[in-house]
C-alpha cells in the first residue's frame, strides 16, 4: 500500500460512514463526530491517511487526484460530473444509507403542479438552488427559453415564490417539503451514499487491500430504511402577496439570529418568530408592510443586487467579495450595525518558514502556490495584491483549515480568536481585513420615494439604538 489518501464526509454522513470504516478494519480511530482535527492516520495501514471536508467538497478533491477515493452523496457526485463529464471519477460502490431526493419544488400557491405548469410560464424563469449544474439541467429538461439560475449557499426553500419560481432541493419526501412549503413538481434524482474513486489511482495503485473489506462491510451494514415518499397533509408557511411599494427585506439565518434581534428589540422592532427554525417568514407588527425573509448571509449581496431584496442584514466580509466580483454593482452599505466581529486573514501551515505575506510571496514564487477560501474573490485579490505570481485559487464550502498543507498552501479565512487555526497547526500571517455585521441596499430601492422612506425608518431606528448603545458602554 502506497500512500493512499481518501476524503472522507462531514455532517450527515459521518455517523454511519464512521460505522462501515470501522466494519471495514480501515483504522481510521480519529473520524468521529468529536474531532477537532480533519487530518487522521490508520491504524491498521501505516500508508494510509484520511481527512474530513465539507461533502460539497469531495468529489472535488477525488477529480483532483489529491486523494485516491471518497465517500459522499450521489447527489454531489452528479452535480460535479454534470458540469465536468470527463473528470477521473469512478462511482465503485453504492452504499445502504445517507438517502433522500432532490426534488424540483414550488411554492404551494404557485399553481405550478406539472412539467407542462412550469413551460407555460411566460418571462424569466428563476430556478433557485445549491446544485447549479443540476438545476441547469432542470431548466434545459423543461425547455425553458428564458430562465434565471440563482446558485445559493443554502436555504432554497426560502425563494419560492417570491423570489424564484422553483427550487431544486433536497429532502426526505413530499411531506418534508410540505413542511416548508413547497410541494414537488418532479423528482431530480435520487441520491445516497457512495464511494468514489480517482482513475488514475483505481488503474495505477493496488486498493484491493482497502477496498474488499469495505465492500464486505457495506454488504453486512443493516440497510437504512428509505423515508417513503407520503401523501401530503398539509402545507406550512406564509406566502406574501405583493402590493405595489412594499419593501422587501433579508435577514440571516442561523447563529446570526439572536444577534439581529438584540439590537431590533433595542430599537423597538418587535418581530413575530424571530428568531425561528423552519419559519421562513418572520413578520413585525412595526412593520407589516414588509417582506422579511431568512436566507444565508453569503447570498444575500447577490439577491440584493438582483433586486430581490431591496435591504439586507449581512456580514461586511461578503459585501467586500461581492464588490470584488461585481464593483459596478448596484449595492450599497447603509450602516455598520457593530456586531459579529471577525477577522478575514491569511494562514499557512506553521511548517512553511514564512511569517509575512511579503515572505510568503518571496517564497512561493517560483513554485506556484495554492490558495484555498470561501471568499474567492478576496483570495484572488490578496494574491494579486501580493503579486503572487503563478498562483491558483481553490474554492471551499467549509472546513478551509482541512486542506492545508496537503491540498493547499494558504488559506483565506474568517476568525475570531485564532483558535481553530491554532488548533489545525496554521499561522496567521497577515490580517487582510476586517467585517462586522451592515445594512445593504439596492440603489433602485434607495431612489424609490416610498421604499427608501421605509429604509430610512429601519436604518434610522437601528442607528439610534446604536448609539444609544455606545453611550450607554462609554458611562
Amino acid at each position: 500500500m502506497n500512500n493512499l489518501k481518501a476524503a472522507l464526509p462531514k455532517g450527515r454522513l459521518l455517523e454511519k460512514t464512521a460505522a462501515l470504516l470501522n466494519g471495514a478494519g480501515w483504522g481510521m480511530d480519529g473520524y468521529t463526530k468529536e474531532a477537532r482535527l480533519y487530518a487522521m492516520q490508520s491504524s491498521s495501514y501505516p500508508e494510509f491517511t484520511g481527512k474530513m471536508f465539507h461533502e460539497k467538497d469531495i468529489a472535488v478533491q477525488v477529480a483532483a487526484g489529491n486523494y485516491d477515493m471518497g465517500v459522499c452523496g450521489l447527489d454531489w457526485v452528479n452535480e460535479y460530473l454534470t458540469r465536468h463529464p470527463n473528470c477521473d471519477i469512478v462511482k465503485a460502490a453504492d452504499f445502504a444509507y445517507g438517502y433522500g431526493t432532490l426534488y424540483a419544488a414550488a411554492s404551494a400557491k404557485s399553481g405550478f403542479k406539472n412539467e407542462e405548469d412550469l413551460q407555460a410560464f411566460i418571462g424569466n424563469f428563476r430556478i433557485a438552488s445549491e446544485y447549479p449544474s443540476l438545476a441547469e439541467g432542470v431548466a434545459e429538461r423543461l425547455r425553458l427559453k428564458l430562465f434565471s439560475i440563482y446558485p445559493l449557499w443554502g436555504s432554497a426553500d426560502a425563494y419560492p415564490p417570491e423570489n424564484a419560481e422553483l427550487a431544486v432541493i433536497p429532502a426526505k419526501n413530499s411531506q418534508a417539503l410540505a413542511e416548508l412549503g413547497l410541494l414537488p413538481v418532479f423528482t431530480v434524482l435520487e441520491y445516497h451514499a457512495c464511494l468514489i474513486i480517482n482513475k488514475k489511482s483505481l488503474q495505477g495503485k493496488d486498493l484491493s487491500a482497502l477496498l474488499q473489506p469495505l465492500l464486505k462491510a457495506a454488504k453486512d451494514m443493516a440497510v437504512e430504511e428509505k423515508t417513503l415518499d407520503k401523501p401530503v397533509v398539509s402545507v406550512q408557511g406564509r406566502v406574501w402577496e405583493e402590493k405595489g411599494g412594499e419593501l422587501k427585506m433579508a435577514l440571516p439565518d442561523g447563529h446570526q439570529q439572536p444577534h439581529v434581534k438584540r439590537i431590533f428589540d433595542a430599537a423597538g422592532i418587535e418581530m413575530i418568530n424571530y428568531p425561528a427554525v423552519g419559519e421562513r417568514r418572520p413578520s413585525s407588527p412595526v412593520y407589516n408592510n414588509t417582506l422579511f425573509k431568512l436566507i444565508r448571509p453569503q447570498d444575500m449581496t447577490f439577491q440584493v443586487a438582483n433586486g430581490s431584496f431591496d435591504i439586507a442584514i449581512t456580514g461586511r466580509d461578503w459585501l467586500i467579495a461581492h464588490k470584488l466580483n461585481f464593483p459596478n454593482s448596484p449595492v450599497r452599505e447603509l450602516l455598520d450595525l457593530k456586531y459579529g466581529w471577525v477577522r478575514i486573514v491569511a494562514a499557512v501551515h506553521n511548517d512553511v518558514p514564512v511569517e509575512t505575506s511579503e515572505e510568503l510571496a518571496a517564497y512561493f514564487r517560483n513554485k506556484g502556490v495554492r490558495i484555498c477560501s470561501e471568499y474567492t474573490a478576496v483570495a484572488d485579490d490578496y494574491a494579486s495584491r501580493m503579486r503572487f505570481g503563478n498562483y491558483r485559487i481553490i474554492p471551499t464550502w467549509g472546513a478551509t483549515e482541512a486542506f492545508l498543507p496537503d491540498d493547499a498552501d494558504v488559506m483565506v479565512e474568517n476568525t475570531e480568536t485564532g483558535g481553530t487555526i491554532k488548533r489545525n497547526n496554521l499561522k496567521i500571517i497577515e490580517t487582510i481585513f476586517e467585517s462586522t455585521a451592515c445594512i445593504i441596499a439596492n440603489e433602485a430601492s434607495l431612489k424609490s420615494p416610498d421604499k427608501k422612506a421605509m429604509i430610512d425608518d429601519i436604518v434610522g431606528r437601528l442607528k439610534i439604538a446604536l448609539e444609544k448603545e455606545n453611550e450607554y458602554k462609554q458611562n
